[in-house]
């Protein structure tokens, strides 16, 4: 029986993935989701971000990671369709290759607006997209000493999901620059090793008292107790640029909190690991990618497609270096906006021609 089995433990999974919106002429950011989505006629599957030149793709409850690819596949062909039918490329980056806009086009929504009126300048210069794990959990309580023992592993899923390291029409030498601009917020820091759901709650009002976040759902944790969800979510990721990654991501995620969840109820100790040897070790994957993270754990029961899964990723490489491989071949914004999208859109197509995923 593996870790992730689930019969031992429930593990529904649910993934938020956000995308881009670029100009299909000039390859530049494009504040056009209103158009997009005014196209799709309500797709509940498919919503609107802080900025008007995001999209976010939100999955339903996923029994399988077969689903999860499925529901990902088809919700990245309808967003690139409606997209392209309004002059945009739909682009999984987890920052955007041009420059941010002088003037922010912020999505008209009372809480967006809230954050914009209390935080102008992180609201200004953070735009990033990011990949959401959510993984069910029966209770808070197992849910936050699940996350204690993820610590370890947010820099291996923040390596293999590293996908942004173009930004300003240059290579930055980062492999998730993402990561470096999301880790302005105040909040968008490792989750540490709380001793139970109080402390992390009276964390997460301390923060709201103090002004450091503006509700409970600002509290940008990598991994957190879903503020809206019975789940731990997991966010510390890049937007994947192929389904692949993102399914392959998905399956670790689970297998990680599987084999959490077993080593509670076998009494393993916790490894210990610091609050700065946590940071350390995720800013060295962002600067780095894979070369820099640590190995799967021991205790972790890999199934084998998830093995093939993931020699299969080794073989093709990081989104960032795929993206330094088209950066390299395109030579203008526009050629590499263009060449984005056709990986964004073509991985969701061959994922659905296959009819069957390998998990």
């Amino acid at each position: 029986m593996t870790r992730s089995d689930p019969g031992a433990f429930p593990l529904t999974l649910g993934v938020e993935e956000e995308f881009f919106l670029l100009d299909s002429d000039t390859g530049v950011l494009a504040p056009m989701a209103t158009q997009v989505l005014a196209g799709l006629d309500g797709h509940d599957g498919i919503k609107p971000e802080a900025l008007r030149y995001q999209l976010e793709t939100v999955t339903g409850v996923c029994a399988t990671i077969d689903q999860v690819e499925g529901e990902v596949a088809r919700r990245r062909v309808i967003a690139a369709t409606a997209a392209e039918q309004v002059g945009c490329h739909l682009v999984a980056s987890g920052v955007a290759p041009g420059f941010l806009p002088d003037l922010v086009p912020l999505t008209d929504h009372p809480r967006y607006r809230r954050l914009a009126q209390r935080y102008p300048r992180l609201v200004a210069t953070t735009g990033t997209c990011g990949c959401h794990v959510h993984v069910g959990v029966p209770s808070r309580e197992l849910g936050l000493q699940v996350i204690g023992r993820l610590r370890p592993w947010l820099a291996t899923l923040l390596a293999i999901s590293a996908n942004s390291p173009i930004a300003g029409h240059r290579d930055t030498a980062w492999a998730s620059r993402r990561y470096l601009r999301w880790s302005r917020w105040p909040s968008a820091v490792a989750p540490r090793a709380w001793r139970d759901v109080e402390e992390y709650d009276a964390e997460v009002r301390e923060l709201v008292r103090t002004g450091k976040i503006l509700d409970e759902r600002s509290a940008y944790f990598h991994a957190r107790l879903s503020p809206r969800y019975p789940t731990v979510e997991v966010r510390v990721m890049d937007t994947c640029l192929s389904v692949d990654d993102t399914v392959l991501v998905a399956a670790l995620v689970r297998e990680l909190m599987a084999a959490a969840v077993a080593d509670i109820r076998e009494g393993v100790p916790v490894t210990p690991l610091t609050d700065d040897q946590v940071a350390a070790d995720l800013s060295a994957a962002a600067r780095h990618g894979l070369g820099a993270a640590a190995a799967l754990p021991d205790r972790v029961a890999l199934a084998e497609p998830v093995c093939t899964l993931l020699a299969a990723f080794v073989q093709r490489g990081t989104g960032a270096d795929r993206q330094r491989a088209l950066w390299q071949r395109a030579g203008t914004l526009p050629a590499f906006a263009k060449l984005m999208a056709e990986a964004t859109l073509g991985s969701a197509v061959a994922a659905l021609s296959r009819g069957t995923c390998l998990v």
